[in-house]
């Protein structure tokens, strides 16, 4: 009797486990469409339809640093039904937008799926050539040197702020709203220099349509292997970007499961591995303790970098 009972009590569970997912599953990118946390999901995208076995809609929703997008995934109902792709700026936006929910309490870590190292890139308008030419132009005129990012605290914008601080200069910040704004204002010598991140400028430094200046790997990349790493010329600099899958908090143990084995899957099937690898991205697949526990040290290194330098929302 105490058996059947046991059984009967646990029926719900064993029924939820088994319908998820019943429907479509969204995953929204907090950026606007072109940019590389968009990239990502859409490399991702067709295998993890195939293995959860509905289908995956991806829906851009940009702003605030990617605060809009995410805010909007941490008041969704957590079903499942409803996932976030974050960028590096996930660690750090809580540190600087009143509309970005706290990462800890309002989110549900799922993997840390790729990361990629940033690339200091120059407009070709832009006489300097190499990061000591831009350092030497930087000290003569400070402030003249313009740098673009994705927003206050992204990793490109953090990282010229580093950039300043090795080597003691001071360069003008410009922002932009995403990735691919971002690239075409350096297609348009808009702005001087910016890190971005690798997959995406990549193809525009091979064509020569911007300079390659640094990146910020430990290793020169295979892809650019005339481009030196930053700590070449500042030893110990490195510049990483991430991207990673969320839900809302309280979504069903079974259904950050069921997304955490098919989206590492997907990440695992060779073609598009293989794409992304080629693409500049190192593939991760992390666990979601792992992921937490990633984005808690990036929050509190990064934060004191806010702090030290007196970040603000521009």
């Amino acid at each position: 009797m105490r058996r059947i009972l046991t059984v009967l009590l646990a029926w719900p569970c064993l029924a939820l486990a088994q319908a998820y997912p019943a429907k479509p599953v969204r995953i929204v990118v907090p950026f606007p469409p072109g940019g590389t946390t968009d990239l990502v999901a859409r490399m991702v995208q067709p295998k993890f339809a195939e293995f959860l076995g509905q289908p995956v809609l991806i829906e851009n929703k940009g702003g605030a640093g990617g605060s809009i997008g995410a805010a909007e995934v941490a008041r969704s109902a957590p079903d499942g039904y409803t996932l976030l792709m974050v960028f590096d700026t996930h660690a750090v936006n809580h540190h600087l937008f009143k509309a970005a929910p706290d990462p800890f309490k309002t989110l549900e870590h799922i993997s840390l799926m790729a990361t990629s190292p940033s690339t200091l890139v120059a407009g070709t308008s832009f006489a300097p050539s190499n990061l000591r030419e831009i350092v030497a132009r930087a000290k003569a005129d400070p402030g003249k040197v313009t740098y673009g990012s994705v927003g206050s605290g992204s990793s490109n914008h953090l990282g010229a702020l580093l950039l300043e601080q090795a080597a003691g200069i001071r360069m003008t910040h410009v922002p932009y709203k995403g990735g691919a704004p971002l690239v075409q204002a350096m297609l348009g010598n808009q702005v001087d220099i910016a890190f971005v991140s690798t997959p995406l400028i990549l193809p525009h430094i091979k064509s020569g349509k911007v300079k390659g200046i640094a990146v910020g790997g430990r290793n020169r990349m295979a892809q650019l292997p005339d481009v030196p790493t930053l700590a070449e010329t500042f030893p110990g600099f490195e510049l990483v970007s991430w991207f990673g899958i969320l839900a809302p908090a309280g979504t069903p143990r079974d259904a950050v499961t069921r997304v955490h084995r098919e989206i590492t899957r997907a990440l695992a099937v060779p073609e598009v591995n293989q794409r992304l690898v080629e693409g500049g991205f190192e593939v991760v697949g992390s666990t979601p303790d792992e992921f937490l526990k990633f984005v808690r040290g990036e929050s509190d290194k990064l934060g004191k970098v806010i702090r030290d330098n007196a970040v603000a929302v521009e």
